[in-house]
Order: C-alpha cells, then sequence, then structure tokens
C-alpha cells in the first residue's frame, strides 16, 4: 500500500502516542486480524503509558463483524459464539475499569484469549507467539505430478532428496476464483472456511498432504510458506494456502496468503523488482497466524497456485507497471515448483506440544 497515501490511516510509528488501553477482537477468517495483532503486540511492547501497554487480545473463529459460531460452511459449535464468552460482558467491564475506575480485575488476566478450532476451545495465553511452540518444517515432495488433489503431492518432515518439480499453467484469463478465507467482498463471496475440492480439481492448483495423522496436532501461530519457484514471466504471483482434510476428504481452508514476484524483497516498502524468466527464486509467503488442532484421521493440506480472484487482484504476468496494463496484454506464466535437496520448499508450521 502506498504509504504517502494511507500513512495517517495506519497506526504503524505511533504506538508511543498512544496512553490508553485496547482491547483488540479479531477472527481467524477476519480480513483485519494481522493488523489486529501486531497492534495489540506493539501495543504491549511500547505504549505511551503503563495503562496502554495493558492492551488485551481477543481471537474467535469469525468473520469480519460476525461473531457467530458459524463460519463459513464450518460450524465451530456453540462454544464459539461471542455469547460463550459474554463478549458484551467483556467491554463493560473493560470500560467500567479504565473509564469508571472500577476494579473489575481485567488487569490481572492473561492478556490473550484463543479460540482453537478443531478442538473448539477457548484458552487464555501470555504471549504470541506462544514461548512453547516449536516452528517445524513440512517439506513438499511430489514425482513431478502434485496437480490437483488426486496428484502425487505430499507434506512431511523429511527433507527432500532428487526430486522432480512440479508445474503448472497460470492464464491470468482463467484465474483460480476465491472461496472463503479471510475476506470482505460482497454477499456473492462468502468469507470463512469452506471445501475446497472443487477448486482443488483444477490443473493449475498444485495439493501436497500429510499421511493420515496419528495423533492430534495443534498449529497455533504464524504460518509461513518458503517456496523455490521459476517463472516464464518477468512478473508473477504465488498463492499458498493450508488446509484441513477431514476422514471423509472434505478439504477447509484454515489461511493463506500471497506474494508478488517483483516484491519478494521488500513486500512491506513497496520497492518492485522483476524476476529473470527462467531463474529460481526463494520466495517467502506469510499466511497470516492460526489456531487449530489437525485431529487424530485428518490430514494437513498445502495448496500451491497463482491467483485467488477477485480477493487479490490478477497478475497479468507482462511485468507491465501494476494497473497499467490491460487484460489483452495477459500473458500465460509457466511456473515451476522446486523441492529438492538445493530448493527445500516448506510450510513452517507453529507446532504446540500437547503433552
Amino acid at each position: 500500500m502506498d504509504r504517502e497515501f494511507s500513512g495517517h490511516l495506519s497506526l504503524e510509528g505511533k504506538y508511543g502516542g498512544f496512553t490508553v488501553p485496547a482491547l483488540n477482537i479479531a477472527g481467524w477468517y477476519d480480513i483485519f486480524l494481522q493488523g489486529t495483532i501486531e497492534n495489540f503486540l506493539h501495543m504491549a511492547e511500547i505504549g505511551g503509558t503503563a495503562e496502554a501497554r495493558q492492551s488485551k487480545l481477543i481471537i474467535g473463529p469469525w468473520q469480519h463483524l460476525d461473531h457467530s459460531h458459524q463460519s463459513g460452511e464450518k460450524n465451530f459449535s456453540l462454544a464459539a459464539h461471542s455469547a460463550s464468552i459474554d463478549l458484551n460482558g467483556i467491554h463493560l467491564r473493560w470500560f467500567d475499569h479504565f473509564l469508571k475506575g472500577i476494579d473489575t480485575g481485567m488487569v490481572n488476566e492473561a492478556p490473550i484469549k484463543l479460540f482453537v478450532m478443531g478442538e473448539n476451545v477457548w484458552r487464555d495465553e501470555y504471549e504470541w507467539p506462544l514461548a512453547r511452540t516449536r516452528f517445524t518444517a513440512y517439506y513438499l515432495h511430489s514425482g513431478g505430478r502434485a496437480n490437483t488433489w488426486h496428484g502425487d503431492g505430499t507434506l512431511s518432515m523429511i527433507p527432500p532428496e532428487a526430486e522432480e518439480p512440479d508445474h503448472f499453467v497460470y492464464d491470468p484469463l482463467d484465474p483460480v476464483p476465491t472461496k472463503g478465507g479471510a475476506i470482505m467482498m460482497p454477499p456473492d463471496f462468502a468469507s470463512g472456511a469452506f471445501d475446497h475440492r472443487e477448486i482443488e480439481e483444477r490443473d493449475d492448483v498444485l495439493v501436497y498432504t500429510t499421511p493420515i495423522l496419528e495423533e492430534d496436532t495443534e498449529v497455533t501461530g504464524p504460518v509461513k510458506v518458503r517456496l523455490w519457484a521459476v517463472s516464464s514471466a518477468p512478473d508473477t504471483d504465488f498463492v499458498a494456502r493450508l488446509i484441513d482434510v477431514h476422514p471423509g476428504g472434505s478439504a477447509y481452508n484454515v489461511t493463506d496468503g500471497i506474494i508478488r514476484a517483483r516484491f519478494r524483497n521488500s513486500p512491506k516498502e513497496g520497492k518492485p523488482s522483476l524476476i529473470e524468466p527462467g531463474k529460481a527464486y526463494l520466495y517467502d509467503i506469510d499466511l497470516w497466524s492460526t489456531s487449530i488442532v489437525f485431529k487424530k484421521g485428518h490430514r494437513i493440506r498445502l495448496d500451491i497456485t497463482s491467483s485467488n480472484f477477485p480477493r487479490w487482484d490478477r497478475n497479468l504476468n507482462n511485468g507491465l507497471e501494476i494497473g497499467s496494463g490491460q487484460t489483452e496484454d495477459a500473458v500465460k506464466a509457466r511456473q515451476t515448483i522446486l523441492h529438492d535437496r538445493e530448493h527445500p520448499s516448506s510450510v513452517i508450521l507453529p507446532i504446540i506440544p500437547r503433552n
């Protein structure tokens, strides 16, 4: 985002000037999730007063402005409803404490309250990321045909050796459609969790899946993908999506992220640098954060593609200045995803020990 245009709307760099605490509330499928987490962390660290540094964070399995137990096609049980934690009561206690001077005990409680999806429980925490996190790499593997969920893509903690890369063609005129996620769009594009098997039928979606889990596996915290990729285009996009695969095969989106190749070195600063077609680059893709227990009998999946439209604008693959091209300027890009000893593509999951 253009800092000159949006700077007056951003809290970035201004946290030290705040003197009052903030009650930060977001959802795992909220388009403002990452900003809410960052605001909480910065306020807690460098807020302008001791009161400001007492800020708190609540995250449910919610969409933006929807604090119910239903998110897309997933029902996270009545425990997920805002009434289950009495969100209105929390607001009243918060204002009574800081506006009326009534000691409601708020400041003595844990600063973070998270809803752990899959297990569908609320849990208090004291830091972010959690101190007990074990950041664990799950590596991409295949025999060169990871296209669609019927392909041979797998995901494991074993680093790759010599493996064939995967390929797909990204056509900006036939992008992968948006289905759920942390979005805020017209009603015909609903946010939340949806079964992605139809999306994963496309040949331009690579699918990597673990074996059936033999025990519950908790993932709570920031999720990152380190992707080694080659493109035939001077600029393109790469999208990564974390998926929870249920025993019956349904595949629900958990969190996702995107990177534009020209911004691979400085996504926040916005300094563009086109890529050399045919050259391998390492892309760090931020999938934001989540909290979910992948239950025993489920599988963990990572999808890789180059579009999620219209959530994110299509990259026309032509290297022109963003916003200057027309659809007739679009070109197809042949994408190659590497996963071998020299190019160990992986998703880094924040694993929380269960014992």
